[in-house]
């Protein structure tokens, strides 16, 4: 049977969005329920069909603290409780919500959904987990623009192409974190060269993790289900897949270096524009003039270059073997000399790399041994030397270790064993900057010599089987200073030549050009520093974070794998969108050698166009999903078949088409929801209701909600009155790292809970993705290594037990108490302002009693730590 591409015509989903008119005169279910707004009409309408009513509204205690967690994520305070209590205002409530939406904590709140939705983490993932100190920024954008309440379709563009779309802009550089927002492979990306089949996996994954991140993050849809055939559901073929990683195909994570400030940054781009035409004008002249002896600057040319090359070498260069688990995993790397001869000395040259601190040394095994041979596969090989170095004589400096051969030693080949190898980490390795070797003259028989290795790790230019003989080792300031020494007389003479060969007039417009370059540059370095985000980019950045991209940006090719098999590419992919979509292209339209960033750009415009039947009903849903705890489609990253019908199908596009045609504000949508009766009604549950919809998806009721991690991390800094309320910047450790160069080692046992520098709210915590904070993760937090589209809400003894006894509570019950005596003089009134605090009410009189012997029993810290346990903290009515 043919692996037929389903067809999307009759899914709902992939219908046009059509504005549904509103119910008018929907059946109110009480005298005391009345529809507030177009909401509870479409509400109203479908309860009144399933023979189901609404609840009556909620008392305001429960309104204003459900308010507060909602869009704060943080407790009412006491003062502003009371003061609504009081407030008799008939849209009173409208104004809290106006106030809450307005307030910069709205931000704070809100991003933390999104990042979790982008799987946002600030450590690459895998087994090395390196951290990723400019993460940050890109979490700092979205908070900014959730409370600038952006339009929705630049906050889709940014993310995608901000840096072609919106060139020149901060916010259009650190949006860009979206596409890297994901886990990274080191080893696969850094280790290992793209032209490897594990490279080349590395990088598949890498695309398939953007694309991915993309597509069910604005359109809710499973289009990674396409990698091996076409998707079994819905309309999405091997094809569409495949196009869609070509969209990415030249870009990497990286750190991105720009202007924090708009104004900057176009001053810098009318300078680097001046500079250029500065540049082209020299050029053009140093051209017309050398046109003159062209075959002499030819040659100087020539060797200025070649100089300039032998100048820029670092030293550091050397052999790197593959990363073994063990020290015994014996290795080996030879040379080939060319032709059989006498050897009479070699020098091993110590290779030098800051990593994990080693410094000098890098990589020397601790035994190692020479042999020689006339055969490549070393059959009849002859040992000329075995050291071992691990008796303390292993060189710790960039002293080369000289070893005089035996007499009679002879060979083609010569190869370097390590026996035991060096420790990096957690790993073992082989290393060596440089060999040579001496015969009867005192010029290096090794010099460019064919070196083979039994593995090795080619990172160009930094590590690479050649560079053992390239003739460059740690520590030749000699030959450093002879080469700059040739490269300045080179410079001189062509300068001298080039003066000779032109007119006065032309040397006095070099002149000017000169200064005139130079007067730009200084106006360039004048400027303030460029800032870093690690985000997506083309081959841009440095060390462990380089891009691997195409040099220039150049996509590579992505081939539609046959079966998924990296082995067996197919026809070439081009970029293209989801071509079954219906209402948008179903292509790109890009012009032939179009840039990199033209495929972003276009998938961008197409996710935003407003027609798209996926986009618009995708964020609502997901708005209402964090009001309710629920989607009007219970599956917000999956809008296929295998995912769930909308059970208010047209309350789902009438809003979605009051928001794309309202302005696209999220604030706007949510105070819409959050004003209506069906928002504002009760969670208490009902027989007869329960008989009829036991899971509420008729929305009855509110649904009570259990407060996320955060939310009960904020809200105790917030009642101990330690909560730090600083906004932006890096983000705040809660743990000591161990050796971060490599494999770093999160020891959140070591952090002290009362440090204030980790007293900021928790979307300002850094998340690592390996090894994720205890406490939180056993408050159902979300793992940054997958999308998280809604958390999980469960109940465990592991919270009970965390809630009681995790230092980070004990330190919260213990500032807060240390606090009360100072706030109210007698016991009875610190009971009262710490059940305020807590539980945003006051103790019955009842409650007051008993707490009241408690505390005088087991102190005011256990009343605190008490209050924190009770459910009536822990969940949202």
């Amino acid at each position: 049977m043919a692996d037929a591409v389903p067809s999307g015509e009759d899914w709902w989903s992939l219908q046009p969005v059509r504005r549904a008119p509103v119910p008018t005169n929907p059946p109110s279910p009480s005298p005391h329920v009345q529809a507030r707004n177009a909401i509870d009409a479409f509400v109203f309408d479908e309860l009144r069909r399933q023979g189901l009513s609404s609840s009556p509204e909620a008392d305001r205690r429960t309104l204003l603290r459900r308010l507060y967690f909602d869009l704060l994520g943080l407790l009412p305070p006491p003062e502003e409780m009371n003061a609504f209590l009081k407030d008799s205002d008939p849209l009173a409530f409208e104004r809290r919500v106006d106030r809450l939406l307005a307030s910069p904590q709205y931000g704070e709140r809100w991003a933390r959904h999104w990042l979790d939705l982008v799987h946002f983490g600030e450590t690459h993932g895998y087994d090395k987990d390196k951290p990723r100190p400019h993460a940050w920024p890109y979490r700092d954008y979205v908070i900014r623009a959730l409370n600038e309440a952006k339009p929705f379709s630049r906050f889709l563009q940014e993310q995608l192409a901000g840096d072609v779309l919106y060139p020149r802009t901060r916010d259009g550089v650190e949006a860009l974190g979206f596409i890297a927002a994901g886990p990274w492979d080191f080893i696969g990306h850094a280790e290992v060269p793209e032209t490897k089949i594990d490279g080349k996996v590395a990088r598949h994954l890498d695309r398939d993790d953007m694309v991915v991140n993309a597509l069910q993050t604005f359109t809710s849809l499973t289009v990674q289900c396409a990698q091996c055939h076409h998707h079994k559901f819905d309309p999405v073929s091997m094809e569409d897949y495949y196009s869609l990683q070509a969209v990415f195909a030249a870009i990497d994570r990286t750190e991105v270096r720009y202007d924090r400030d708009d104004r900057v940054a176009a001053k810098r781009h009318e300078i680097d524009q001046s500079l250029e035409r500065a540049r082209q004008a020299q050029n053009d002249l140093r051209g017309r003039i050398q046109q003159r002896d062209p075959a002499r600057f030819e040659a100087l040319d020539r060797e200025i270059t070649a100089a300039e090359g032998t100048v820029q070498r670092q030293a550091a260069f050397g052999f790197h073997s593959q990363i073994a688990p063990k020290p015994d995993d014996s290795k080996w790397v030879q040379i080939d000399l060319g032709v059989s001869q006498v050897l009479r000395q070699v020098v091993l040259h110590a290779a030098e790399d800051d990593f994990n601190g080693i410094g000098k040394g890098f990589g020397f095994p601790p035994v190692l041994s020479l042999s020689t041979s006339d055969d490549p596969e070393f059959k009849d090989g002859v040992t000329i030397l075995t050291r071992d170095f691990q008796a303390g004589t292993k060189p710790k400096s960039l002293t080369p270790v000289i070893v005089e051969c035996p007499p009679h030693s002879k060979g083609r080949y010569l190869r370097v064993t390590a026996h035991t190898l060096a420790l990096r980490q957690n790993d073992y390795i082989f290393a060596l900057a440089e060999l040579e070797v001496f015969s009867n003259t005192p010029t290096n028989a090794a010099l460019k010599a064919k070196v083979t290795a039994l593995d090795s790790i080619e990172n160009a230019p930094r590590w690479a089987r050649s560079n053992l003989t390239d003739g460059y080792w740690p520590g030749q300031v000699a030959d450093g200073s002879l080469a700059q020494a040739t490269l300045t007389r080179l410079r001189g003479e062509r300068d001298r030549y080039f003066h000779g060969l032109s007119s006065e007039s032309e040397r006095q417009e070099f002149r000017e050009g000169t200064n005139q370059l130079e007067a730009l540059r200084q106006a360039s370095q004048a400027l303030p520093p460029l800032s870093l985000v690690y985000a997506g980019a083309v081959h841009t950045g440095k060390g462990s974070f380089k891009g691997t991209g195409a040099e220039g940006g150049k996509p590579r090719t992505v081939h539609v794998l046959q079966r998924g098999n990296i082995v067996k590419p197919g026809v070439v992919a081009q970029p293209a969108p989801v071509r079954s979509v219906p209402g948008v292209p179903n292509q790109f339209d890009l012009p032939p050698n179009h840039a990199e960033s033209a495929r972003r750009a276009a998938l961008a415009r197409w996710m935003s166009h407003p027609d798209h039947p996926l986009v618009w009903r995708s964020i609502v849903n997901r708005v209402w999903q964090h009001h309710f705890g629920r989607g009007l489609v219970e599956t917000p990253n999956d809008f296929g078949r295998m995912g769930a019908r909308p059970t208010h199908p047209a309350l789902l596009d009438w809003l979605a088409s009051e928001f794309r045609d309202g302005g696209q504000s999220l604030k706007t949508l949510s105070r819409l929801i959050l004003t209506s009766h069906t928002y504002r009604q009760s969670s208490d549950s009902r027989v007869d209701a329960s008989a009829r919809d036991a899971d509420n998806r008729f929305l009855w009721r509110m649904n009570r909600k259990k407060l996320d991690a955060e939310s009960v991390r904020d809200a105790a800094l917030q009642a101990a009155g330690a909560l730090d309320p600083r906004m932006h910047g890096p983000s705040f450790q809660d743990f000591v790292i161990e050796k971060p160069e490599h494999s770093p080692h999160y020891q959140y046992h070591l952090h002290d809970p009362r440090n204030p520098a980790s007293h900021r709210r928790s979307v300002y915590r850094f998340l690592v993705r390996s090894q994720p904070q205890p406490f939180m993760a056993s408050l159902d937090c979300a793992d940054p290594s997958m999308q998280v589209a809604k958390r999980n809400e469960t109940l465990s003894p592991t919270q009970a037990l965390s809630m009681m006894n995790h230092p980070h509570m004990l330190a919260m019950a213990s500032i807060m108490a240390a606090r009360l005596p100072s706030e109210a003089p007698e016991l009875e009134q610190q009971i009262d302002l710490a059940h305020r605090r807590i539980l945003s009410r006051p103790p019955s009189r009842s409650e007051s009693e008993a707490l009241l012997q408690f505390t005088q029993k087991y102190g005011l810290p256990n009343l605190c730590r008490m209050l924190f346990n009770l459910n009536e903290f822990l969940f949202i009515d």
